[in-house]
């Protein structure tokens, strides 16, 4: 018999982390300024907000409730901390870069500072960036001296939403049109917000193109669910019988519901009904109910589509019938901790039968996990998926340094413990 109570019931996620930081700092460059509902509740969000607030520019939060404007005040450099957030970091370059006779220092906590930043900086580089640091602009700190930008053209070696969003930015107050060609498609939250917003960009099959334009209008909209909290509960309905788990106000641009399509493949059952846009992103809810689930393959053109959820498809992986097999994902490597390493450890330390590869894993589904100590790494990604697992194990699964899920979804384990009766 299940140790799991059924995880039964609406449940409301936090606005979208990608979008709340874009969202702050476009309605920065704007005199009308940005005015949003169900901002991100995360820690990394509301260190994009204090970066902000510490240039100078008009800052208000209430709760879920967030203005940002250019306002009347002179915009100021400074140490400006990114705290744990490589898209604060890497998307402050971009938003920084273009604005003359502008001096910031880019700092971020321990693990940000071991994070690889030359993939941001080299290409905003060619545009004539001033952005010097340690180990050649490689890691954090990072000093940028503002300066006038020229446009051109940037092939992304490797598909990134935060490198393509910063050149996109940074294009905004450059002297010519900025085009960034990505090898595969990335998520367009970038994209979308300033088409909503009415700021020219032209978007063509792999290639998005920004062109001058220093003020964008502002705005009022509701930030979506974010796709990537909502995913910790597809999961845990789909695994744990009896659930029925129905989620209102959902993200589900498709450049971010990656782990949707591969878990249908898989064979989950969820139903979707969409609702009206908000902020130029599709929106709608998802109802999802216990799933037999089958193995599959998921390659490198996936991977950016799912990159975020990759430990929590992991975890779906070890209770599917059959051999699921996840390749491409190297990026992982990069993340707030070696996502492929850290996850295999922990799973496997559960009872799953996991085999770490160079760039993503094979599972063998099928095999009873078990209670156990488990490492999140400070990584809120791998401290969520593991706390999932826990719920189809047959005994307690501990999390050392469970805490860090406060960078993206603060209430999530109280509310897992609230709903499955699980400690």
């Amino acid at each position: 018999m299940s140790r799991t109570e059924p995880i039964r019931g609406e449940i409301v996620v936090p606005g979208d982390k990608s979008i709340s930081h874009r969202a702050a700092l476009v309605g920065a460059l704007s005199k009308e300024g940005i005015a949003v509902e169900h901002f991100s509740t995360g820690a990394d969000c509301a260190g994009t907000l204090s970066c902000l607030s510490r240039l100078g520019y008009a800052v208000a939060r209430e709760g879920e409730q967030v203005r940002v404007r250019r306002g009347d005040a002179s915009i100021e450099g400074g140490v400006l901390d990114a705290g744990n957030s490589g898209t604060t970091a890497r998307l402050l370059c971009g938003f920084l870069a273009g604005m003359p006779g502008l001096f910031a220092v880019i700092t971020g906590d321990e693990s940000l500072s071991r994070r690889p930043m030359s993939r941001v900086v080299d290409p905003l580089r060619t545009l004539g960036a001033r952005i010097d640091g340690r180990d050649g602009g490689r890691r954090l700190p990072l000093s940028i001296r503002g300066t006038r930008l020229s446009g051109g053209t940037y092939t992304l070696p490797v598909a990134s939403a935060q490198v393509k969003s910063a050149l996109l930015l940074a294009g905004l107050s450059a002297q010519g049109s900025v085009t960034v060609v990505e090898p595969r498609k990335s998520r367009d939250h970038t994209e979308r917000l300033l088409e909503h917003l009415g700021v020219p960009l032209r978007r063509e099959k792999g290639s998005v193109t920004v062109f001058p334009f220093e003020e964008p209008p502002g705005g009022s909209w509701r930030i979506p669910g974010d796709f990537s909290s909502a995913a910790f509960w597809i999961v845990a309905a789909a695994l744990v019988e009896g659930s029925e788990v129905t989620l209102p106000g959902v993200n589900l641009n498709p450049t971010r519901t990656g782990l949707l399509a591969v878990l249908e493949r898989m064979g989950l059952r969820c139903g979707i009904v969409p609702s009206s846009p908000s902020g130029g992103e599709p929106t709608g809810t998802l109802t999802v109910r216990p799933s037999p689930l089958r193995g599959t393959v998921v390659d490198a053109d996936e991977v950016p589509l799912l990159v975020d959820e990759l430990p929590l498809l992991a975890v779906a992986a070890t209770q599917a019938e059959g051999v699921t097999e996840v390749r491409g994902a190297g990026e992982l490597r990069l993340k707030e901790s070696d996502r492929i390493e850290a996850v295999a450890e922990g799973l496997r330390t559960l009872g799953a039968d996991i085999e770490e590869l160079d760039d993503g894993w094979i599972i063998r589904g099928g095999h009873p996990l078990r209670g156990g100590a488990v490492a999140s790494r400070g990584d809120h990604r791998v401290a969520m998926a593991l706390a999932v697992a826990g719920l189809v194990a047959a005994g307690d699964v501990e999390i050392d340094d469970a805490d860090c899920v406060f960078v993206s979804y603060p209430g999530f384990l109280d509310e897992l413990r609230k709903r499955s009766g699980r400690p």
